[in-house]
């Protein structure tokens, strides 16, 4: 049996209508701040698609009204599931514009549990928006996703081993200071600017990086790297992970 649903968010953000546009609504500004890597087909009835670590999911754009209004629709699975995603933008004055975000289609038999996790993961998608549009402006990132499954490690051991792998405190906030040197990988300095029981995010001068834990899955990673030097990146830290939790 599915469950229709409907998530409705809005988020005032520092940077121009345009730019915002550019983020939502083409494949290499989606990459700087969500998830996977994407494509979008610039025209109502294209397509758009994101590759998350080989798994490749499409939607119709159903909407293409540039710096206004973006909305992509996934297919109907057999069991009647679809999801549907609306971006309306507003400009506003000072060169702010709002967004305002509805995410709404319907879900399985575990749709409570899917629900929340898809009320309670919106939050830290619109402020990692924010951190790229605030301190990336003009910029796009490589997008680096790893998946690692804990063997027998609890969710709180799975959250001590990647902090401590990340010299950082067990009770870390944002603006927490990270200086950190993950074993085969470039130092991370910056700082904390996301953390809660489910995941914690670190801002460098080139990069957004993103992990995601304690929910007793598999543990993931959504980076965002803007430097110039990306080649292997996603490779090193698919090992670092796997190597963290083996």
């Amino acid at each position: 049996m599915t469950h229709p649903f409907e998530i409705e968010l809005e988020s005032t953000l520092p940077a121009s209508p345009q730019q915002v546009w550019d983020a939502i609504a083409t494949g290499p500004g989606i990459d700087s701040w969500f998830m996977g890597r994407n494509e979008v087909e610039p025209r109502e009835g294209g397509t758009a698609a994101m590759d998350t670590g080989g798994h490749r999911e499409e939607a119709v754009v159903t909407a293409y009204e540039p710096g206004t209004r973006f909305a992509t629709r996934t297919g109907t699975g057999e069991d009647g599931r679809f999801m549907a995603f609306e971006y309306l933008i507003e400009g506003r004055d000072q060169g702010s514009t709002v967004l305002r975000v509805v995410h709404s289609g319907l879900l399985g038999d575990d749709w409570e549990d899917e629900y929340d996790a898809l009320r309670r993961g919106w939050p830290f998608h619109l402020h990692t928006l924010r951190e790229y549009l605030t301190h990336f402006p003009g910029r796009t990132a490589v997008p680096v996703f790893a998946l690692a499954m804990p063997q027998e490690q609890s969710p709180r051991e799975v959250t001590a081993a990647l902090t401590r792998a990340l010299s950082l405190p067990a009770s870390m906030s944002a603006g927490t200071p990270v200086h950190a040197q993950p074993a085969g990988l470039p130092p991370l300095n910056g700082e904390v600017v996301w953390a809660d029981d489910e995941r914690f995010a670190i801002r460098t001068d080139d990069g957004l990086y993103a992990f995601h834990h304690g929910t007793g899955g598999p543990v993931l990673m959504f980076h965002h790297l803007f430097g110039a030097d990306t080649d292997g990146a996603e490779t090193a830290w698919q090992k670092w992970l796997t190597g963290l939790l083996a």
